[in-house]
């Protein structure tokens, strides 16, 4: 088994088009929008490299055109911020930083999980960049959204700076993390969350607090987390095998140790579990759909449109490009 081989053998990729076929619709906003969330991170001091930030904020402006493709711009705008600042904190904080020092990132984690439980610092300090450009966004999510809907993001926002913790002990070691916590874990670093949390707020609708409702509800959007998980994984897997001696904490890598394979198998194998996952997907989005239209169709549009903004976002150069 040879863990660690990047060999420029084409792998396969999943087939998706069966589940969810394109083309796939974007909000005509994009182009605006990549200008405003370059304004807003730089006015945030977002630390972020000129370069890396210009490339940051197309595919955002880009992936989040396609994953709320019918809502205005000023709610493009709060998605795309929102992401944007996610990915540059794992970006700046996570992945290789947070290897070299998890405990830097967990004073991080720390300090941001305070804001997002609106506590207030006893002792005046500085804040960092990201703490006051995260002040910013729950100031203006507080104005759109519902207690419940607020309550819903902010819980899952948390959820990922937990799962950047967990992810930050694992990088330097993958072989300790099973096929079954990586499982479980993923969805949480993926930020797709983060998406499906955001949408009613930003399409202006509220999902209904019955028992079989809410269960729907989150059947349907754990499996679009997951699915985001593995395509990304697979997408990344060479940008990532090239930056480090050890090899990615993904699910090509976790699939070559724990059932000896080599990297073409686990690309085949990795492949086919996403193709029989997006069906299973399409399966949840049919359910939320049966009815009458309301709240729940609707969101299972705005999943529908997530999963092709994940689809389009792992052809993307940031992921083709090492």
């Amino acid at each position: 088994m040879n863990i660690r081989s990047t060999a420029a053998v084409p792998l396969p990729m999943p087939d998706l088009g069966a589940a969810f076929p394109g083309p796939f619709p974007a909000s005509p906003h994009a182009t605006a929008m990549e200008d405003r969330l370059r304004h807003w991170a730089t006015e945030q001091k977002l630390p972020v490299p000129t370069n890396e930030l210009r490339t940051l904020c197309a595919i955002t402006s880009q992936g989040i055109a396609r994953a709320l493709p019918t809502a205005g711009l000023d709610s493009l705008q709060l998605a795309a911020d929102l992401f944007l600042w996610l990915v540059a904190f794992d970006d700046t904080h996570g992945e290789l930083a947070a290897a070299v020092d998890p405990t830097a990132l967990a004073a991080h984690v720390n300090e941001l999980t305070a804001v997002l439980a609106g506590n207030t610092p006893t002792t005046p300090a500085p804040a960092r960049p990201f703490t006051t450009a995260l002040r910013d966004l729950l100031d203006r999510i507080t104005v759109r959204a519902t207690p419940s809907q607020y309550l819903t993001l902010t819980g899952h926002l948390h959820g990922s700076l937990l799962g950047l913790l967990w992810e930050a002990h694992h990088l330097n070691d993958p072989s300790r993390v099973t096929l079954r916590t990586y499982h479980m874990m993923r969805p949480l670093t993926v930020f797709a969350r983060t998406l499906t949390a955001i949408a009613p707020i930003a399409l202006s609708y509220e999902l209904p607090e019955r028992a079989d409702a809410m269960g729907a509800v989150e059947r349907a959007e754990s499996e679009t987390a997951v699915l985001a998980g593995w395509v990304n994984d697979l997408a990344s897997y060479h940008r990532e095998a090239s930056r480090s001696t050890v090899p990615p904490l993904s699910l090509p890598t976790l699939l070559m140790h724990e059932h000896h394979l080599e990297l073409p198998e686990a690309f085949t194998t990795a492949a086919g579990m996403c193709e029989r996952q997006a069906v299973r997907i399409r399966a949840h989005l049919d359910e939320l759909s049966t009815g009458d239209p309301g709240p729940l169709t609707r969101h299972a549009q705005a999943l529908e449109h997530i999963v092709h903004a994940f689809i389009w976002h792992i052809r993307h150069d940031r992921y083709t490009t090492p």
